[in-house]
Parts: structure tokens; C-alpha cells; sequence
């Protein structure tokens, strides 16, 4: 299984970037989808997440400018970010609780390899 994150990149303050994250591989069922960031010298700390069924949770912080949203068909995640400000810099993470084929199908918990978002002021 690997979940693929892409979109990251270099923005100026005030701008707008559309992170996705794709999950690939033996997977029978995705349950939550969500998305943690990661600043220069911070710990990772949670951003949003989605349920299967389309409900969302999002840092207290963050309401009102980001947005997570999902395409079960294509087993992939987004996060549609707006008014970014410096402090929004970090890394990425995607992150999924999924089952695999097979005779047990248990649900594990999946990290993408992040990707880096750079806002400028």
C-alpha cells in the first residue's frame, strides 16, 4: 500500500494551493482519510480528516480557510487551502486507516511521504 501526496509547492501569503493524496495497492476498504502538517522545529500536528461517509473534522485553528474533501472511487484526498499564511509552511502528511486484501482484512493506519508547502509574505 502506499498513499502518494502531491500539490505542495511555493505560494505567496494570501494564495491558494490544492494538496491530493492517493492511495494505491491491495486495499479493500479506506475508512478515514486525513491530512497532518509538520513546521521546521514543531511536532506533526493534526489538520483535518474525513470519514468514509464524507463527515469532517478540522483543527480548531484552521476552520474557515482550509478544506478536506475525498473521491472514494479514486481512493484519494484533497485539501483545498486558501488564504495561506507563512505560518501554514510545513510539511504535508496524508494519512489513512485502510484494510488490505486478505482473509483477515484489518484496518491499519497509513502515512504518505509528505510533500512541502512554502508560503511566502
Amino acid at each position: 500500500v502506499q498513499l502518494q501526496a502531491s500539490g505542495g509547492g511555493l505560494v505567496q501569503a494570501g494564495g491558494s494551493l490544492r494538496l491530493s493524496c492517493a492511495a494505491s495497492g491491495s486495499i479493500f476498504s479506506i475508512n478515514n482519510m486525513g491530512w497532518y502538517r509538520q513546521a521546521p522545529g514543531k511536532q506533526r500536528e493534526f489538520v483535518a480528516a474525513i470519514s468514509r461517509g464524507g463527515s469532517a473534522g478540522y483543527a480548531d485553528s484552521l476552520k474557515g480557510r482550509f478544506t478536506i474533501s475525498r473521491d472514494n472511487a479514486k481512493n484519494t484526498v484533497y485539501l483545498q487551502m486558501n488564504s495561506l499564511k507563512p505560518e501554514d509552511t510545513a510539511v504535508y502528511y496524508c494519512n489513512a486507516d485502510l484494510a488490505i486484501w486478505g482473509p483477515r482484512k484489518e484496518v491499519s493506519n497509513y502515512w504518505g511521504q509528505g510533500t512541502l508547502v512554502t508560503v511566502s509574505s
